[in-house]
């Protein structure tokens, strides 16, 4: 649990810890806003779009090997980036970190559920939710302190120590469980879903700097749905698929991905919207909007292994149904957000969204799996990062291109600064209609939660 922890860890933290050195990069590796963006994008296209592959690839091989390379490679390429000249250097061995990510990332879900006996699985994955958490949590704080005392290469170099470390526990405690039986990697399925998955977050990525009426946008989006297609089409006939299509006939593992992936597009919202709200309308400066925004994920941190815990004893949909009923019930206290909502109302609104998530995260990931045979637990395991990162992209598109809209209907006109130069009544109004959409959105999400439920009960009789 440990050595697995120290990879979630690490690649979580260096998913936020960038952020914050971006203003630094531009100044420091003189270049511009739009290029520096690379530096955060390309790590993330090349990380979602390699899960799924580095999960079935975990399954032929064997999860301890790739796990153990992509740790390497992860170490290393951090390595390369605090060293990196010029902000292209930078961005390529960001590339590099990023597949090391895919194939930790893909893989940890998959080691602790293959270690530990269905009975604990649920304590287990909660204790990896909250490691997640204190990496969303820690990235910037850490991040902005070594930029200040430092420099902005210690935002990577600081990886190596535990990479170093992180690679001798795997070595050392991780088991080596062998697959069993001749398997074949789906070369064809993997190169269409990577290229329909790229062409997808670039549209949806693109799509918030062009705006999504743009036609090469609309055209990304498009190829996009027809390269998932096809990539349907391969897996039907294929013979070692990439990903086993049967396992979406169970109608309980296909809602609990669903619901996972409605709740990430949802907290995304969360997060990009937040910062907006505490700086620009309530008048909080940087430092205490970074307070604020991770009051959610410490109650995440500490709310996830307890909902482990008690799915493992009440069973993983019941508890995960509380989870999504307690954020639902968070997003309407956030709907009544106003310019004057002062700091105890601020922090009652968010703490049942950090619990919610904590609440649901992980039940929701035990039922996944353990939906599937012990062969295929890599490539649910990467079906879930993918949920994660896929949810996470679309609702900072669509979301954010929801709550810009309807600021600009309520201004009654396109204000000429963008959206934040619009009045703070404005502001606030599209806040509150972006909320009350995610609000109901999760109680859709709730009421599937219920029929899965529903039905699992049923099936038990």
């Amino acid at each position: 649990m440990a050595a697995v922890g120290m990879g979630i860890f690490l690649t979580t933290i260096d998913g936020t810890i960038v952020n914050v050195a971006l203003p630094t990069l531009v100044h420091e590796l003189n270049t511009d806003f739009a290029t520096v963006q690379w530096v955060v994008l390309a790590y993330l296209l090349t990380l979602s779009t390699l899960l799924l592959s580095m999960g079935r690839l975990g399954d032929m091989v064997g999860k301890k090997p790739v796990y153990m390379a992509g740790f390497v490679l992860f170490t290393l390429s951090s390595l390369l980036c605090g060293l990196a000249p010029t902000i292209y250097w930078l961005i390529g061995f960001r590339v590099l970190q990023a597949i090391g990510a895919a194939m930790t990332q893909a893989l940890g879900t998959a080691i602790i559920t293959e270690a530990f006996p269905d009975s604990e699985r649920g304590k287990a994955l909660g204790a990896s939710g909250t490691l997640v958490s204190i990496g969303i949590v820690l990235g910037p704080t850490l991040g902005g302190l070594l930029i200040e005392s430092l420099s902005w290469h210690w935002i990577f170099l600081v990886n190596l120590p535990v990479g170093i470390i992180g690679v001798w526990m795997v070595i050392r405690n991780v088991p080596n469980l062998q697959p069993v039986g001749e398997q074949r990697f789906d070369y064809a399925g993997a190169a269409v879903l990577f290229i329909g998955l790229l062409t997808l977050l670039m549209g949806l990525t693109l799509g918030q700097q062009w705006g999504f009426g743009d036609q090469r946008v609309w055209l990304m989006l498009a190829g996009a749905l027809l390269a998932i297609g096809l990539f349907i089409g391969i897996e039907a006939r294929v013979e070692q698929p990439m990903i086993d299509l049967q396992l979406f006939r169970s109608q309980l593992f296909s809602i609990n991905l669903i619901t996972g992936l409605a709740v990430f597009i949802a907290v995304a919202g969360v997060f990009i919207l937040l910062p907006f709200y505490l700086e620009g309308v309530l008048g909080y400066g940087p430092r205490a909007v970074g307070l604020l925004v991770a009051a959610v994920p410490i109650l995440l941190g500490v709310t996830a292994p307890i909902s482990g815990l008690l799915s493992d004893r009440y069973g993983t949909r019941l508890i995960a149904s509380i989870g999504l009923a307690v954020l639902a019930g968070g997003y309407a206290a956030m709907s009544r957000f106003t310019a004057e909502t002062n700091l105890t109302y601020y922090l009652i609104a968010v703490l049942p969204f950090g619990a919610g998530m904590g609440i649901f995260q992980s039940p929701n990931n035990s039922a996944v799996m353990g939906a599937v045979p012990r062969s295929k637990l890599g490539i649910a395991s990467g079906l879930l990062a993918i949920t994660r990162t896929l949810g996470q992209t679309t609702g900072i598109a669509v979301l954010g291109a929801f709550w810009a809209a309807r600021v600009m209907a309520y201004a009654g006109e396109v204000v000429a600064g963008g959206v934040t130069a619009a009045s703070i009544p404005a502001q606030v109004a599209g806040l509150q209609d972006t909320f009350t959409v995610i609000a109901a959105f999760i109680g859709l999400t709730f009421l599937l939660s219920l029929y899965a439920l529903w039905q699992e009960q049923r099936s038990k009789k």
